[in-house]
């Protein structure tokens, strides 16, 4: 259970990363971060407006695994036993012993409490 709880959040934390990092790249209104690597030129990799669509839809997918992480993490954090009820479920019960305890009264055959004399 440790190693996939692990795993997701290397996921997480991974996908967030990336997801910083794509959203300085993207070209926003004004000249940006996006415009200092080149994302607005015609001449790019994936055409003029190819970088935007490529950028924003990879940013689209690492959001959407973001949350499905932070999900399974919410779902294995709130995941309990099923035979725990109790904290104190396990824990012995003890009677305290009474060192100058009085026997308890006797009920005779007529109904009347006698009290044993000491």
């Amino acid at each position: 259970m440790n190693i996939v709880l692990t795993v997701i959040l290397t996921v997480q934390m991974l996908s967030a990363l990336a997801m910083i990092g794509l959203i300085l790249v993207q070209h926003g209104k004004g000249a940006d971060m996006g415009a200092a690597f080149g994302s607005g030129s015609s001449g790019s990799l994936f055409g003029a407006s190819g970088s935007a669509n490529f950028l924003s839809r990879t940013t689209a997918v690492l959001a959407s695994v973001f949350f499905v992480c932070t999900l399974a993490l919410a779902y294995f954090g709130n995941l309990r036993p099923a035979s725990s009820g109790s904290v104190l479920e396990g824990a012995a019960v003890v009677a305290p012993v009474v060192a100058d305890a009085a026997p308890a009264p006797t009920v005779a055959a007529s109904g009347a409490a006698q009290i044993p004399a000491k």
